[in-house]
């Protein structure tokens, strides 16, 4: 997890028989994060609301990621602000099982000193509320592909430009019917 620092929960007296449970908040600070090539700035950081319950084998850790991201619009380029709000939930085992391949998913364990390290289920449940196409807005008509111009602020007229030429064009399917001459017999 690039940029996100461990946060270790110390359960020493805590979760000590099955069932037990305790809830717990908290911020991560972390100024950016990025998924594929895509970078994304957080004004506030990231906060979660979890519950941490003694589940007999292990610790089930439930709750939820939120915050306010911003990065650049896919269509446009403008900056683009979406809110996280993203659900936790893992599982951390007190011993290693014997049969590792039952887990396909792998598995996380609780220390030896009876702590569990949040941090790859709050980075895994921000990259996955992340958005796949980032818009500044749901209508965002994006950049001319040809003059670049930002077609939020109007249209730039190149559309209307290349429409003309191809109608003006001997590509057009229908040019053969441009010289074409009707005679009206008037009786219609």
């Amino acid at each position: 997890m690039e940029g996100i620092q461990p946060v270790a929960i110390d359960l020493t007296d805590r979760l000590e028989n099955p069932g037990d449970s305790f809830s717990l908040t908290g911020r991560v600070d972390i100024d950016t994060y990025s998924t594929g090539e895509k970078s994304f700035s957080l004004a506030d950081g990231v906060c979660y609301d979890v519950v941490l319950t003694n589940a007999g084998d292990g610790i089930l850790v439930t709750g939820l990621v939120r915050a306010g991201a911003e990065g650049a619009c896919d269509r446009c380029l403008e900056p683009a602000h979406f809110d996280i709000a993203g659900e936790i939930e893992e599982y951390y085992l007190f011993e290693e099982p014997e049969d590792a391949e039952e887990y396909e998913d792998g598995f996380e364990l609780v220390t030896p000193e009876r702590t569990v390290d949040l941090s790859g289920a709050i980075w895994d449940a921000m990259v996955m509320d992340t958005p796949f196409v980032v818009l500044c807005r749901p209508d965002c008509a994006g950049l001319c592909p040809t003059c670049g111009a930002n077609l939020n602020e109007g249209p730039c007229g190149c559309a209307e430009a290349a429409e003309q030429a191809w109608v003006d064009s001997d590509d057009n399917p229908f040019a053969a019917l441009r010289n074409l001459k009707l005679e009206d017999d008037g009786d219609a």
